[in-house]
């Protein structure tokens, strides 16, 4: 296992689609909700290593745009759970000098989590290192046509010619502008799918897929994916 003081390669950006909390929980006879719960102590463990090994962003994919279809009761405590878990873990956010951000459609987070989700990224803001980003009502479709909507409404103003829109214009348009593409991409539970997470972003992203479940990802699984990703050359189409 590498060590911040071994030679390897450390992503940048390192994206996680944090998939199983579901499953994990069937299989142990628990609750949909206590396989949540057991998650966010891998939420907690990802930020740790990945500040002791100078990741710079890491984005969790916590609530997609069609998580909205689960069972209300479900919905309701997935919440409330993120509300706690903001409200309890900033102090040490801010103890370990993590910056935390959101992205998404914002806006359909119920008003009392989106209030302290607001009151914890102000409370982090001057913090410089490791930037944790939360994708909340999240998808990479609808990210894609709020970008295009976006490019729209200032070419219509006046603002944006037609003949400058390329590639780099249109990632300033998107929820993550203010953030590096990721260069690795990791999904639990085994399932081979990117699950509509920042579609335009991973273009060139290196993936790494555990089939182990979101609860059972631990700081050895993370450092065993950074040196798998150690490993690829990446070319980004060249030879």
């Amino acid at each position: 296992m590498p060590t911040p003081g071994d030679s390897i390669s450390v992503p940048k950006h390192i994206a996680i689609i944090m998939d199983g909390n579901g499953r994990w929980a069937k299989e142990r006879g628990l609750k949909r909700s206590d396989g949540h719960r057991a998650g966010a102590e891998s939420v907690r463990e990802c930020v740790e290593i990945c500040k002791e090994l100078g990741v710079e962003f890491l984005t969790l994919y916590a609530f997609s745009v069609e998580n909205w279809k689960r069972p209300k009761t479900e919905i309701a405590s997935l919440m409330t759970l993120l509300e706690r878990f903001l409200k309890d873990k900033t102090p040490e956010l801010n103890e370990k000098d993590v910056r935390l951000q959101a992205i998404g459609r914002l806006n359909d987070i119920p008003p009392k989590t989106l209030r302290q989700l607001h009151r914890s990224i102000e409370e982090t803001s001057d913090n410089s290192g490791l930037t944790l980003i939360l994708a909340l009502s999240y998808g990479g479709r609808e990210e894609i046509i709020d970008g295009i909507k976006s490019i729209l409404h200032h070419v219509e103003e006046g603002h944006i010619d037609r003949a400058m829109i390329d590639p780099d214009l249109f990632s300033k348009h998107l929820y993550t502008r203010y953030y590096p593409d990721p260069d690795l991409l990791i999904r639990t539970s085994g399932e081979m799918r990117v699950s509509n997470f920042l579609l335009w972003q991973i273009s060139y992203a290196e993936m790494v897929v555990t089939k182990k479940y979101w609860p059972e990802f631990r700081k050895d699984d993370l450092r065993e994916a950074i040196v798998e990703y150690s490993r690829r050359q990446r070319r980004y189409g060249a030879i």
